[in-house]
């Protein structure tokens, strides 16, 4: 009976830091695409976005291939039933913990900046606009993709001290354009009535909010599988204690040990070296080992 909870107690424990591995090593792949995914949001938008705000999404993808080692790890450790990999596994996902912390941290400062970096941004680009082809096409890929003109309104594209009433904007900011046959010219008959800063500051809110959050959610959980690591690692390191004691025992019982030395069993028993309790206890069962004197009796 002691030996079946010792053994259930074991493949237990097994399963347990297995399914957390795999489930460690979904949530890897979940990072991995979120931090794509934003990423290409950023470089897309590149133009009116610094160059810092591409940390988070980037640590979020190496965060990611990260953990996916470290799931690797654990699930090796528990087949092989190794306490120091199962040690080395809660220690890797501690220091992924604190590298999740740091991500959902920036994210959360960088979220409070998102509005004054874009009004600067998109502001400097409608100055600029004629004079680099670059920011030229920048502006026109945000005006065309969200359906907006302007930083706040048509408006801004209105030049300084100005005091013509019509507005000359881009082709990008026309929703709807008329096309002229005979001189192959298209006229803008209305323009998008919305600026871009509200969208803009919206994609990239959400996206480093979703960094942030995901972040730290993740970091949670992963907290507690640091716990569960460590402890699944005790249990283990308890359970080959008792095995080997349960060896020990078996060996006295079956006369290996005598007064002044010890006697080498044969090589393939599971006496020489670590065996699994029930690959041991089964050889013993149909092979026993025997002591033969290796002198003669003395009748």
């Amino acid at each position: 009976m002691a030996r079946d909870q010792l053994n259930s107690g074991m493949r237990c424990a097994k399963f347990m830091l297995v399914i957390v591995s795999f489930m460690f090593a979904l949530t890897a792949v979940l990072l991995i695409m979120v931090g794509s995914t934003i990423q290409a949001i950023f470089g897309d938008f590149s133009q009116f976005i610094d160059g810092h705000f591409f940390s988070p999404p980037a640590m979020l993808i190496a965060i990611g291939f990260i953990l996916l080692l470290v799931a690797t790890l654990g699930a090796y450790g528990a087949v092989k039933e190794s306490v120091m990999l199962i040690n080395l596994y809660g220690v890797s996902l501690f220091l992924v913990f604190i590298l999740e912390v740091a991500a959902a941290i920036s994210a959360f400062v960088m979220q409070t900046q998102v509005r004054g970096m874009l009004m600067r941004t998109m502001n400097d680009s409608l100055i600029h606009y004629n004079e680099n082809e670059y920011v030229q096409m920048g502006v026109d890929f945000m005006q065309e993709t969200l359906g907006c003109c302007g930083v706040n309104s048509p408006l801004d594209w209105k030049p300084l001290n100005s005091t013509n009433t019509e507005i000359e904007v881009p082709a990008s900011c026309c929703e709807e354009t008329s096309t002229d046959l005979t001189l192959s010219i298209n006229y803008c008959i209305s323009s998008y009535e919305s600026g871009c800063l509200a969208r803009m500051d919206f994609i990239i809110s959400q996206s480093t909010m979703l960094i942030a959050t995901g972040a730290t959610t993740v970091a949670f959980v992963q907290l507690l599988g640091v716990l569960c690591a460590f402890m699944l690692a005790k249990t283990l390191r308890r359970n080959k204690s008792i095995r080997e004691a349960r060896r020990w025992q078996l060996q006295q019982s079956l006369g290996v040990l005598i007064s002044g030395g010890k006697v080498v069993p044969p090589t393939n028993s599971p006496i020489n070296g670590y065996t699994q309790l029930e690959r041991a206890e089964r050889y013993m069962e149909h092979d026993p080992v025997t002591y033969t004197p290796s002198s003669p009796s003395v009748n």
